[in-house]
């Protein structure tokens, strides 16, 4: 790929006008994109190539959106930033899909600024987030240069967006952090509507809390969120 190129784009979209609109302002915007018009052609060009994005439609042939996703996380253990594209915009569709690993979703009909400022976004947290070091808080342990997770010495896995909400909260504890630091950390200025932070927290509490005796994430009633360990605190 030429390196004066904004990134490396895979769109999966069968709807051939929106593929077509995407594919040429992303282009004139200078990305290099790859086009899938169905879920089994854009599953094997994600987990045999390296991208900087990938823009995926909840609705596909072949395979649906969802399932892409859970393959491109659970078996090719891909940590590329996924922005999903969908029609629906229930509160549900949007937990599946972030449950399901997405970084981010977009609702069509959209703007195709708002969706190239979200790609920005993504990247550039992708690039910048991801420093090689190893963070603690009681038995719980982020070692970020190999993204891997444990508590107890138990392996713990979790979405892309839930390690960086990780990263943030285990370097700020025992300091409360606010939902709008979270968010323009993750995020940037462009933000996502009120679900998409509360189903992230939710998930990751389940994942480093429920199993476990004691509790190591707190919600500030009105604040925000915290890591403390509880024998310190």
């Amino acid at each position: 790929m030429p390196t004066n190129t904004q990134g490396h784009l895979l769109l999966i979209e069968d709807h051939q006008d929106i593929a077509e609109m995407i594919c040429e302002y992303m282009e004139r915007s200078d990305y290099v994109m790859d086009h899938a018009a169905d879920g089994i052609t854009g599953l094997h060009l994600a987990v045999s190539n390296d991208y900087d994005a990938i823009i995926l439609d909840q609705m596909l042939p072949g395979m649906d959106g969802i399932a892409v996703l859970e393959k491109i996380r659970n078996q090719a253990k891909r940590a590329v930033p996924i922005l999903i594209l969908t029609a629906r915009d229930t509160l549900q569709d949007k937990i599946a899909g972030l449950d399901a690993g997405a970084d981010d979703y977009l609702v069509k009909p959209f703007e195709i600024k708002e969706l190239e400022a979200r790609l920005r976004a993504l990247i550039r947290r992708q690039r910048g987030l991801l420093s090689p070091e190893k963070l603690q808080v009681a038995d719980l342990i982020f070692d970020s240069g190999t993204l891997e997770v444990t508590r107890a010495n138990k392996p713990i896995k979790l979405t892309p967006i839930g390690l960086k909400i990780l990263k943030i909260l285990m370097h700020a504890s025992p300091r409360v952090v606010s939902r709008r630091e979270i968010e323009r950390q993750i995020w940037g200025d462009i933000l996502p509507d009120s679900d998409t932070l509360r189903s992230h927290m939710y998930n990751l509490r389940k994942s480093i809390d429920k199993p476990f005796s004691k509790p190591l994430m707190e919600t500030m009633q009105n604040s925000g969120f915290r890591l403390v360990d509880p024998d310190e605190d």
